[in-house]
C-alpha cells in the first residue's frame, strides 16, 4: 500500500483479508424463497430472515413511507411554514454549500413554489462567512433581502445557539431542519427543530430526506394540484448519496427510486450535468459519489455553491449548459488545488516516519485551500487508517479543519475531548469540522492523538478487507446476476458485495489503460470473465494463479447493460 506518489509508508500493513461467517439461516432463507444460494447468503448477512423482508428489500414500494409527522417537531414546522403561506410573508431559506445543502435548497424552493410562496434563496460563501448561520451571513442576507418573517435553515443550524438568538432578537422566527448533532449546550432557540437527532429514529435521514419528508408532510396537511413530490427524488437521491448515510429503510427506497428518475430526469440542469460528466443510461450510486456529486459540490469547495443551485433550478437549456460547463470549469480547479493540498500533505506524512505509536493523524498549512482538505483527509485516512484532521489556517491563523475518522473513533467524542483547545468544532461520528487558533495546532494535535490511543486498539489500525462470500467463477450466474442487481442501491449500511475468488488463472499481460489500469481475462475451471485492476501494480504483480477481491458491477455500453469484474485487492495464492 502506498501513497499517489508510489513512496511506502513505513507502518501501512497490508490489509487483513477476513472472509464473514455463512449465516445459519441463509440455507433456509433459500429454500424458503427460491433464491439463489449466494443471493441469500448476502440477504441474510443484512439481516434479512423471512420471504416478506425479502421482498421488502429487492423490491421496495413507496406505499411503505412512514408517516413524516412521526419527525421531531414536524407538525410545528408544516403549521408555521403554512402561516407564512397564508399570510405571505417574506420567507428566507439559509442553506450549506455541499450538495446535500444544495438539493435541500432546490426541494424546499420547489414545494413552498408549489403554495404560490417566493423564497429568496441565501448559500454562505465558504471562504468570508464559512459553514452554517452566522453573523457575517445574516448581514449579508439582509442587505440582499431585508429582514424576513421566517427563515427556514436546511443541513444547519442545530448548533447555531448564539447566532439563533441574535435572529430571535430582530424578530425573525426560524425554522430548522437539519440532520447534524445536537449541540451540548442545548437545543437552539427556534420555533422548531426538524432533526431526526431529538428522537431515537430516522437518525439516516440527510437533510434532502429530511426536505423530501417536510414536503409530504405539507402535501398530506394541505395538498397542492400540479406538485408530483415523486418528481423531486431525484434531488433526493443525489443530496442522500453524495451525503453519504446510511443506505437502509426509507433511505434506501428514495434513492433506489430517486436513481431511476435521475436516469429518466426532465430537469434542465441535471440533464446538461449528466452530459458534461458523461453519465448516460441507468444510474448508480458510484456516478453520483464521483461523477455527479464532485461536480456539484466543486463550485461550493472553492467559493460559492450557487452556480450548483441555480444549475438545480434552471430553466432554459442554453442557460443549464452554461452553469454545467462552469460547474466542469470548477472541478478541474478542484482537483489541481486538491492535488497540490494533497501533496504536500503527503510529504508532511512521510516526515513522521514509521506510525506505529501515531494512533490520529493532524496536519495544518497556511497554503493549503479550506475547501479541500476534508476531501484530503479523506483520502489519508483510507491509506493509512488512521482518523485524520487537515486544517487550513488563514493569514491571521485562523484554522478550518476537516475530519474523517474510521470505524470505532467517533470524532464528535474526540472533539469534546478537546473542547478547551478549539474555537468550535461538530459533525458526525465519520466526519467534522474543527475551527482552532494556529497556535494551539501543537496541544489539540496532543490531545487529539491521545483520545485516539485510548479509544483505538493496535489490532484497529489494521485495514480490514472484509471478503463477503467465497466464490467460484461459475456461480456467477445469469440467473444469479439478474437478481443481484435488485440489493442495490450500494452505499453506507448496504456496501456493495465483495467476493472472494481462489486460484483464478489470468490471462497475461492483460491490456493497459490510461497507462495505469490494468483490463485482463480471468479463467477458473473453464469459465471466464473480464475482470479491471485499477492503479494496478503494473511492475509488480503478484506470480499466478491468484486470489482476488473482487466485486461483479454491471455498466452500460452502447445501449446494453453489461456484467464485468472490478479487482479490489489480489495476493498470490497458497
Amino acid at each position: 500500500m502506498a501513497l499517489a506518489s508510489e513512496i511506502p509508508l513505513p507502518n501501512t500493513r497490508p490489509p487483513l483479508w477476513l472472509l464473514k461467517p455463512v449465516p445459519e439461516n441463509a440455507a433456509d432463507l433459500a429454500a424458503d424463497t427460491g433464491l439463489h444460494p449466494l443471493l441469500a447468503l448476502l440477504l441474510a448477512q443484512r439481516g434479512i430472515t423471512n420471504p416478506e423482508q425479502v421482498r421488502d428489500f429487492l423490491v421496495p414500494k413507496l406505499a411503505s413511507l412512514g408517516d413524516p409527522c412521526l419527525l421531531p417537531e414536524m407538525n410545528i414546522a408544516v403549521q408555521r411554514i403554512l402561516r407564512a403561506v397564508d399570510e405571505k410573508q417574506r420567507v428566507a431559506l439559509y442553506g450549506d454549500y455541499d450538495v446535500d445543502g444544495v438539493t435541500s435548497m432546490a426541494l424546499m424552493h420547489l414545494t413552498l413554489k408549489a403554495y404560490g410562496l417566493d423564497t429568496h434563496l441565501f448559500l454562505p460563501s465558504r471562504m468570508d462567512e464559512g459553514y452554517g448561520l452566522s453573523l457575517d451571513g445574516f448581514a449579508r442576507l439582509f442587505e440582499e433581502f431585508g429582514k424576513p418573517d421566517l427563515l427556514l435553515a436546511l443541513d444547519c443550524g442545530t448548533t447555531s445557539i448564539k447566532e439563533l438568538e441574535w435572529l430571535r432578537d430582530q424578530g425573525v422566527d426560524c425554522v430548522i431542519v437539519d440532520h447534524h448533532e445536537l449541540s451540548p449546550f442545548g437545543r437552539p432557540p427556534c420555533v422548531a427543530l426538524v432533526n431526526p437527532k431529538l428522537g431515537t429514529d430516522y437518525h439516516y435521514f440527510c437533510t434532502a430526506g429530511l426536505v423530501f419528508k417536510v414536503a409530504h408532510a405539507l402535501m398530506k396537511t394541505r395538498r397542492v394540484e400540479n406538485f408530483d413530490l415523486k418528481e423531486t427524488l431525484d434531488l433526493v437521491a443525489l443530496g442522500t448519496v453524495a451525503d453519504l448515510v446510511p443506505l437502509i429503510d426509507e433511505n434506501r427506497l428514495l434513492v433506489r427510486r430517486g436513481l431511476e428518475a435521475l436516469a429518466q430526469t426532465q430537469r434542465l440542469g441535471l440533464r446538461a450535468l449528466k452530459e458534461t460528466a458523461g453519465v448516460d443510461g441507468f444510474i448508480q450510486t458510484h456516478h453520483v459519489g464521483f461523477r455527479l456529486g464532485p461536480r456539484l459540490n466543486a463550485a461550493g469547495r472553492l467559493d460559492t455553491a450557487f452556480t450548483s443551485l441555480q444549475l438545480l433550478l434552471a430553466e432554459d437549456p442554453l442557460i443549464a449548459a452554461e452553469y454545467a460547463a462552469l460547474l466542469e470549469s470548477h472541478n478541474r480547479d478542484r482537483q489541481a488545488v486538491e492535488q497540490e493540498v494533497f501533496q504536500e500533505a503527503e510529504q508532511m506524512l512521510l516526515a513522521l516516519g514509521n506510525l506505529d505509536d501515531v494512533h490520529a493523524i493532524v496536519l495544518g498549512s497556511r497554503k493549503w485551500h479550506p475547501g479541500v482538505v476534508g476531501i484530503c483527509a479523506s483520502r489519508i485516512s483510507r491509506i493509512v487508517n488512521r482518523p485524520t484532521i487537515l486544517f487550513s489556517f488563514d493569514e491571521n491563523g485562523m484554522g478550518k479543519g476537516s475530519g474523517r475518522s474510521i470505524q470505532g473513533f467517533s470524532l464528535v467524542e474526540a472533539i469534546e475531548v478537546c473542547r478547551e483547545h478549539i474555537v468550535r468544532g461538530g459533525g458526525h461520528a465519520m466526519a467534522a469540522g474543527v475551527s482552532i487558533v494556529e497556535a494551539n495546532l501543537d496541544i489539540f494535535r496532543e490531545s487529539f492523538c491521545a483520545a485516539a490511543k485510548k479509544a483505538l486498539s493496535e489490532e484497529s489500525l489494521t485495514a480490514v478487507l472484509e471478503l463477503d462470500a467465497e466464490v467460484r467463477l461459475r456461480d456467477l450466474s445469469l440467473d444469479f446476476l439478474q437478481n443481484f442487481r435488485l440489493m442495490e442501491p450500494f452505499g453506507q449500511r448496504n456496501q456493495e458485495p465483495v467476493f472472494l475468488c481462489k486460484r483464478i488463472t489470468p490471462r497475461l499481460p492483460g491490456r493497459l489503460m490510461k497507462e495505469k489500469h490494468l483490463r485482463v481475462m480471468l479463467t477458473q475451471d473453464g469459465a471466464s470473465m473480464e475482470a479491471r485492476w485499477f492503479n494496478a501494480p503494473l511492475k509488480n504483480l503478484p506470480k499466478p494463479p491468484w486470489d482476488v477481491a473482487m466485486r461483479v458491477q454491471r455498466n452500460f455500453w452502447r445501449g446494453e447493460e453489461q456484467w464485468q469484474l472490478t479487482l479490489d485487492a489480489v495476493r498470490s495464492s497458497e
